[in-house]
């Protein structure tokens, strides 16, 4: 079975076009290129997820040295026919990877875009650990931040009732998000604050799981009193920036 281009995967799952008819029926068929497009999706949805952490510290050289020396590992691994041990008498001959030649829909990623993927996903495994250790030391617990409001969620509109979670806004301008049994969606979650009178909306940021906590960057000029509802979406790779319409639980602030 001839599989998908892995260049043209990190496209489809970047959001840049979609699946040609051939391409879907082979997606729907092969479980080799489905599984490594939604590998490829949810290193796109961890980047997207980072969007907050601008403020934190870089990380150690180290950290960034270890990055490089992993996807230069993984550049030189050879193919599975590389490993072949030649028999006896045998030349080993170079092998080429064959060029697929099949028209594609829209510009054709460069061949380094899987490192830029790994890289990204190294970078976001290496500032998170950043946070990490700059949260935990020393022995004695680090003052916990005043919560100047709070909201339980609940299930909104057509998603399960045992959808739930809680939001709160922390001192330290961020947000603490709590949820449980969000509907499995085919791309991320997302999370905003509304304004119910007008409707008007922002992004907040994105969260990997369906279930689990998550602390999310608030603007420091935010009026909480007006953006007052806390509202998780469920988002497709589309490249649309505008929330789908598609709101899994709500909750309105109190403080």
């Amino acid at each position: 079975m001839q599989h998908l281009d892995h260049d043209r995967l990190v496209f489809l799952a970047l959001g840049e076009s979609e699946a040609a008819d051939g391409e879907a029926t082979h997606l729907d068929t092969c479980g080799h290129c489905r599984g490594e497009l939604e590998t490829l999706q949810h290193v796109a949805g961890l980047g997207a997820g980072t969007q907050g952490l601008t403020d934190l510290p870089d990380p150690p050289e180290h950290v960034w040295q270890g990055i490089v020396a992993e996807i230069r590992a993984a550049e030189e691994l050879p193919t599975l026919a590389d490993r072949r041990p030649p028999r006896a008498g045998e030349q080993v001959a170079v092998q080429e990877r064959p060029v697929t030649t099949a028209r594609r829909r829209g510009r054709r990623w460069p061949g380094w875009a899987t490192t830029a993927v790994t890289a990204t996903a190294a970078a976001v495994i290496g500032v998170v650990g950043t946070a990490a250790v700059l949260g935990t030391g020393g022995d004695e617990p680090a003052p916990q931040p005043t919560v100047l409001a709070s909201a339980p969620l609940a299930a909104f509109g057509a998603t399960p009732k045992d959808a739930s979670g809680d939001a709160r806004v922390l001192g330290d301008n961020q947000l603490h998000l709590h949820v449980a049994n969000l509907p499995n969606v085919p791309g991320y979650y997302e999370v905003w604050l509304i304004d119910p009178k007008t409707m008007e909306m922002f992004s907040v940021g994105t969260l990997s799981n369906g279930s689990g906590d998550a602390l999310l960057p608030i603007p420091p000029n935010v009026d909480l009193r007006t953006y007052s509802v806390v509202d998780i979406s469920a988002e497709q790779y589309d490249n649309n920036t505008r929330h789908s319409g598609d709101s899994l639980v709500r909750g309105t602030l109190t403080g």
